[in-house]
């Protein structure tokens, strides 16, 4: 019988890959180039609000090329975190994408997928792909176990709507753990950290090279746990922190007579710093409802801000603006951690800078930091292992990149050793060595 035509999919909250079998003579998984030459895609789709539909749909553009449209300023809806709506009722929802037209979401999630697919067949000279490993989240959904069953068959549906015959799952930081296992040349425990956009998982793994070649691992799994907090997350807590005082969050409104004062509506911008309800904000209605709320703002250009960032459809901006200062303040960049960024609000009025500090921007992320270090030492304790029996800590996601949180992790476990690897590609090589294993 003919080798299947398979491939490993990482369908990330911010960022995906694709592995697809090495070429004929060489050995292993490799990941397919999705944009020019970058392994990996931003998890984001433009749709276009004029243009004539054609085979696939409405028009749109995807992963950088969506971001761009965006910013260049074309009429329509940018899509991302797209990998939140799944186990949500949003999935079967329609939204409105500009020019009069809608999608469901759950075409959104397909039309993302069909484009890898789309782009691994081309790259493996037209060859359909029947079967696929997908990586799935610890927990897509936390403590609702028939909710997160829900999100992984909503993802199933929308992989076999594009195509995909056979379909396997595994969990992403245990594809990471594969990767690291790669690497080494002696047996180790491994707690792998998993932190992108979306969730924050850990996975306890015994890897090793006399291990490498089974294909049923499950008695090295020693244990897994995580939390739904993760990049976006920050995202949204530096975006309250910070961009969204500028339009009165947190502020309190005018005095009353007897002394006291309320603080503004925050509904508006909390949903305005949450990725996937952004567009929620501009309907009419909302825009009656905030346009009639002058009275409750004390500064009056907090509120001309806000229906200014309305009526301008500058949510997306700001969510932009909240990630570049979360990275510029947690040290992703080559030159570390910048102790203070200000955030270039002018965009909604001429001139106006929000200062943030390296210091305020801990103090935002503390509760969300806490829990994420905290689910890493549940992980070992539900193993029943103590943080001692930890050879190694392995990071993979984006969000590694906040050296406070990853010190945050590491301090329980002192002795063992700390492996930073590939932020948004260890995942997408740990599927595809799986992806041999099951389907090769």
């Amino acid at each position: 019988m003919a080798m299947p035509s398979f491939c490993a999919i990482d369908f990330g909250t911010s960022n995906s890959a694709v592995a697809l079998p090495a070429p004929q003579g060489a050995e292993g998984m490799a990941l397919v180039p999705l944009e020019g030459q970058a392994r990996t895609m931003p998890t984001a789709v433009f749709y276009y609000a004029e243009g004539p539909h054609d085979a696939d749909g409405p028009p749109r553009a995807f992963g950088r090329a969506a971001l761009a449209a965006y910013v260049e300023g074309f009429d329509g809806r940018l899509m991302r975190s797209m990998k939140s709506i799944l186990g949500s009722d949003l999935l079967e929802r329609h939204t409105d994408v500009g020019g009069g037209r809608s999608a469901k979401y759950a075409d959104v999630v397909a039309g993302y997928l069909k484009r890898l697919k789309r782009v691994a067949e081309t790259h493996q000279g037209g060859r359909p792909l029947t079967h696929a490993v997908l990586g799935r989240p610890v927990f897509f959904v936390d403590g609702d176990p028939a909710r997160d069953a829900q999100a992984q068959a909503a993802l199933e549906a929308c992989a076999r709507a594009v195509g995909f015959e056979e379909l396997a799952f595994q969990f992403e930081p245990i594809a990471a753990a594969f990767d690291y296992e790669s690497q080494i040349d002696a047996e180790q425990t491994v707690l792998v950290a998993d932190i992108g956009g979306g969730t924050s998982d850990f996975s306890l793994v015994r890897v090793g090279p006399q291990r490498r070649t089974q294909l049923d691992r499950r008695a090295d799994i020693l244990g897994h746990h995580g939390v739904h907090i993760a990049g976006t997350d920050f995202d949204r807590r530096v975006n309250l922190a910070a961009p969204m005082r500028a339009l009165g969050h947190g502020a309190l409104g005018p005095q009353r007579p007897d002394g006291t004062a309320r603080e503004v509506p925050s509904g508006i911008t909390f949903d305005l710093a949450t990725w996937h309800l952004i567009n929620t904000c501009y309907t009419p209605a909302r825009l009656a409802e905030v346009r009639g709320r002058k009275a409750d703002y004390a500064d009056p250009a907090q509120h001309a801000r806000l229906l200014a960032v309305l009526e301008l459809q500058l949510g997306h901006h700001l969510a932009n603006q909240a990630e570049a200062g979360k990275i510029a303040l947690g040290g992703h960049g080559p030159d570390g951690p910048h102790s203070t960024h200000a955030f270039d609000l002018g965009e909604i009025e001429a001139g106006l800078r929000w200062p943030f500090s390296r210091a305020q921007m801990v103090e935002a992320l503390q509760s969300d930091v806490a829990q994420i270090a905290r689910a890493a030492q549940e992980c070992v304790q539900l193993a029943g292992l103590t943080p001692a029996a930890v050879d190694a800590l392995y990071f993979t996601g984006g969000s590694t990149g906040l050296t406070h949180l990853v010190d945050a992790i590491a301090a329980a476990f002192p002795q063992a050793r700390r492996v930073q690897g590939d932020a948004l590609a260890s995942v997408g090589q740990g599927l595809g060595l799986h992806a041999r294993r099951v389907f090769g």
